[in-house]
């Protein structure tokens, strides 16, 4: 059973501009660490709209001339990498999903999880729907399709009414783009701009490859019309309060990119030195659990004054861990994807500062390597506090009895390392680190959840 959390999906939109798919597939490629399973783009050229989609990595798309047909005489497009939260994983579910409807072609990218796709899907099914893939995106689709509205934006005002749940949209028609962000603002979704072309992405970091304007986010709730006349926005969905994953600052987001309207490594940093405040340590070194900790861990290391070291490497070109019965398959995957650096741990106080913690499965490995290298004392600081609750939005969390918080209290899950000792930052902690503690959603650490409809976790919802 793997630790690694799934980062959502990433979406990219360009309208009015040039060069549109090699744009999106470098827009894609920035996004990539938030789904590695498919990855699709789909274009207009005013008549048209054409999709294509493979499975893999944006790499694996622009082989072949796959996209070939797609760059003739487009001029806006949006592209989509997966990491499946609901559906199987299957070409069938890549994104984006492109349809016919009474309004003609439709294609959809979708970031989130809508929390009552299935009851509504049963409805449907029970109508005579007939589906072609098991993603909650398709179910959006025939939402809007069987709307009584006169025209495409009122059947997605009327269509997203009933989603409850996390949704970043972008659809594309033949001469239309239109973009939808759930009222809790639980994804991020920013707006770029560059000569007259406008550029959406799910992290900044998308449009600093391609020299994009960063302008602001995407609004909670908001409701963007882009064509040839211009740009309008409206309100759409109002909510009493904003429910920012705090996650994206914790693990998913890049540290280069701006999010919620700030920039992750920034925050990131604010962890580590609040971790550092409240879990302070003996050791020698600080080494963070690459790549997604050395953010945090340097933070650690600036307000303890412990010096910063790298202890650990990552193996960049090996694929995600896998979920096998093998013990020992598991332990030779995870040290063909990290080395110790044994001449920085030796006979060293060190301390790792990881982002978080599962099941605790890949870390027990880790640690005990650390050990093996030498070092005389392992210390675990890790930059947010105990997970307890899956998440009903679309983080790819396990039940609550494989969740190892719920299982076993610090000391017990040290001893389970094979560690000296190991603390956790806490709730109220972190959430002062985003500057705005009662604007995120952290479910998964306190049981809070933003909405009462929750299919996950029996206790908390």
């Amino acid at each position: 059973m793997t630790d690694e959390i799934g980062e959502e999906c990433g979406i990219m939109g360009i309208f009015n501009g040039e060069s549109i798919v090699r744009n999106l597939a470098m827009g894609l490629y920035a996004l990539q660490h938030r789904g590695q399973e498919s990855a699709g783009i789909a274009t207009t050229n005013g008549e048209k709209v054409r999709v294509s989609k493979s499975m893999g990595l944006v790499a694996n798309l622009m082989q072949g001339g796959k996209l070939e047909a797609l760059a003739k005489d487009s001029f806006a497009g949006i592209g989509h990498v997966r990491y499946s939260t609901t559906g199987s994983r299957t070409l069938a579910n890549a994104q984006p999903i492109l349809v016919t409807c009474k309004w003609g072609y439709l294609a959809v990218a979708h970031n989130g999880n809508i929390t009552n796709a299935g009851e509504l899907r049963a409805e449907m099914e029970a109508n005579g729907h007939i589906f072609q893939s098991t993603s909650d995106s398709e179910v959006l689709l025939h939402e809007i399709s069987r709307t009584k509205a006169d025209n495409l934006p009122e059947a997605i005002h009327i269509a997203v009414q009933k989603f409850k749940g996390c949704f970043c949209l972008l659809f594309l028609t033949e001469d239309t783009m239109y973009v939808v962000r759930d009222g809790f603002g639980f994804r991020p979704l920013c707006l770029g701009k560059k000569n007259d072309s406008w550029f959406l992405a799910s992290e900044s970091c998308a449009f600093d490859l391609l020299s994009v304007d960063y302008v602001r986010d995407v609004q909670p709730g908001e409701f963007v019309t882009i064509n040839k006349s211009g740009i309008h926005s409206e309100m759409l969905i109002k909510r009493d309060r904003k429910a920012f994953c705090i996650f994206e600052f914790v693990y998913f987001a890049r540290p280069d990119s701006r999010i919620f309207e700030q920039s992750a490594d920034k925050v990131r940093r604010k962890m580590g030195k609040k971790l550092a405040e409240e879990c302070p340590v003996d050791a020698d070194i600080v080494i963070p659990c690459p790549d997604s900790s050395t953010t945090a861990a340097l933070g650690y290391a600036q307000a303890s004054g412990i010096q910063f070291e790298i202890g650990l490497l990552r193996n960049h070109y090996v694929g995600r861990t896998f979920i096998d019965p093998s013990q020992d398959v598991r332990e030779q995957k995870v040290k063909l994807k990290f080395n110790t650096i044994n001449g920085v741990l030796k006979d060293r106080k060190v301390c790792l500062v990881d982002d978080s913690i599962v099941r605790g499965t890949t870390l027990k490995i880790l640690c005990g390597m650390l050990k093996a290298a030498g070092a005389k004392e392992v210390h675990i600081r890790i930059a947010s506090p105990p997970v307890r609750c899956p998440c009903c939005f679309g983080m790819d969390f396990p039940s609550e009895e494989e969740l190892v918080a719920n299982l076993l209290v610090p000391e017990e899950v040290a001893k389970m390392l094979g560690v000296e000792s190991l603390a956790y930052l806490s709730v109220k902690g972190m959430r002062e680190c985003t500057g705005a503690p009662d604007d995120f959603c952290g479910a998964c650490f306190d049981g809070i959840y933003p909405e009462e409809f929750c299919t996950m976790s029996k206790n908390k919802c």
